[in-house]
């Protein structure tokens, strides 16, 4: 099988654009369509870490463990974690902590990640 595309890990919609393509440098373009799809109600106002977890979320559609097992291309997998609950803050307002984990998995040629090998 292939590597995983752009569009199934991050979005229908979802390109590499080159230098010079309508922008000013090269770049990976994920439209507010494929954020809003995550469930990103509205991508315009939304903070840094909501468009983090969108894409996340987006990701986690396609890179399962059955993909993983199935194709041998596919390096990374997307899991739910556990869930739990604590405080913060000075009046320990509670919070729900929800996990999210990516596991990385390559050839044994060293102990560092680097974004290249995946």
């Amino acid at each position: 099988m292939a590597e995983p595309t752009l569009i199934q890990i991050f979005g229908t919609g979802s390109t590499r654009l080159a230098s010079g393509a309508t922008t000013a440098s090269a770049g990976l373009f994920i439209p507010d369509s494929a954020l809003i799809t995550a469930g990103l109600a509205t991508p315009t106002t939304a903070t840094a870490e909501g468009h983090l977890v969108a894409i996340v979320m987006n990701a986690e559609s396609y890179l399962t463990q059955t993909n993983f097992d199935a194709n041998i291309d596919q390096s990374l997998i997307i899991a739910n974690g556990f869930s739990s609950f604590t405080t913060r803050g000075t009046d320990n307002t509670p919070y729900r902590q929800d996990q999210k984990t990516i596991s990385l998995a390559k050839i044994d040629t060293g102990s560092t990640i680097n974004p290249g090998d995946y």
